[in-house]
């Protein structure tokens, strides 16, 4: 039942037909875990505590640094050195009165995951590395908890809703996690403050669709927004048959990536360059500062461009770090007949 100081606060959003009395009912009554209080946790939880979520959780370790203040801007310079599960939760207690704040100023771990994220009815993750990302993934499988997932890079982000309504999850779109020294994050290539922002509103825009029951999620999806040059793509991802959330017999998978290392693909150059098309699916400005050769087809323009593409030659893909790369093989396979692989690590 909504207090007559909630229905005051949440007034503009209660008004819209899509909410009302019922819809807000709905969210005071949910629980979100938000893993990962940083880049993109902190304006996911700035946007669901103003909404009325009624109980959320925020899972984090970290301290706040000097280097996170341009981008978490749920923080100021007082908070430095502070635990950011434990700032978050006092700041939002001074947003929002009215709904239940927890903070677990601990790791997400195979020990404690399925502890925390049991508790919870939807999950939310701004986790910042492959091994939270892929542990939180398995373990909403295995709970048939839903997943709101965001990612940032540099000046590209990635919002889609996973595990619902027996939708796919995030390993229907990436099988496998890199090695952890593989990829970059944003402390050694770097990330626009604005992203998170843009990211993280998306993130709570669907987070609260997923509560009400309204609108169309971002299920079976992926969405990527370039924050350069405001594009924004949204792929299909199909649930992959026999997908395990331990990721089981992968290699007999249909799905699984062909990956192909930089020493196999100048062998292949030397001995016969004709039957190779190297595809560089980074952005134009990043092909244009460091390039290994090839043409430049950008991830979000690949599905107007399929048709040029050879049949008749090894398609190679490459991107920096040999996520995009994969990714573009994903996407293409439903309809190419040709031969196509990933250049394994990227080109750096």
């Amino acid at each position: 039942m909504l207090k007559r100081e909630e229905l005051q606060r949440y007034d503009r959003q209660i008004i819209l037909p899509e909410v009302g009395l019922a819809g807000q009912d709905l969210l005071k009554n949910a629980c979100v875990l938000m893993v990962g209080a940083g880049g993109l946790g902190c304006p996911v939880l700035q946007y669901l505590a103003a909404a009325g979520v009624g109980k959320i959780g925020i899972v984090d370790h970290d301290v706040i640094d000097v280097s996170n203040l341009h981008r978490q801007i749920l923080y100021n310079t007082a908070d430095i050195g502070k635990p950011k599960a434990a700032a978050a939760k006092q700041k939002l207690e001074a947003l929002n009165p009215y709904i239940s704040l927890h903070s677990y100023q601990e790791k997400l771990t195979a020990e404690n995951a399925e502890r925390l994220i049991a508790e919870y009815d939807v999950i939310v993750d701004g986790s910042d590395n492959f091994t939270t990302r892929y542990l939180v993934n398995d373990t909403c499988v295995n709970l048939g908890k839903p997943l709101v997932f965001g990612s940032i890079f540099r000046f590209e982000g990635h919002v889609a809703v996973f595990n619902h309504d027996n939708g796919p999850n995030y390993r229907d779109v990436f099988p496998e996690p890199p090695a952890n020294d593989e990829v970059p994050n944003c402390d050694e290539i770097g990330v626009i403050g604005v992203l998170p922002g843009i990211i993280g509103t998306y993130m709570a825009n669907e987070t609260i669709k997923l509560i009400c029951g309204i609108g169309e999620l971002i299920s079976g999806k992926l969405l990527t927004l370039n924050a350069l040059d405001n594009s924004v793509v949204v792929f299909s991802v199909m649930k992959q048959a026999n997908r395990q959330a331990e990721n089981v017999e992968l290699e007999k998978d249909s799905s699984v990536i062909n990956e192909v290392s930089m020493e196999l693909v100048n062998q292949w150059m030397n001995s016969d360059p004709d039957s190779i098309y190297l595809v560089d699916v980074r952005e134009g400005y990043e092909y244009e500062d460091y390039n290994i050769g090839g043409v430049n087809i950008p991830l979000y323009e690949l599905a107007e461009q399929a048709g040029n593409l050879p049949v008749n030659k090894k398609l190679v893909f490459c991107c920096q770090t040999g996520q995009r790369s994969k990714m573009a093989i994903h996407f293409l396979k439903p309809g190419y007949k040709g031969e196509m692989y990933s250049l394994k690590n990227g080109i750096f």
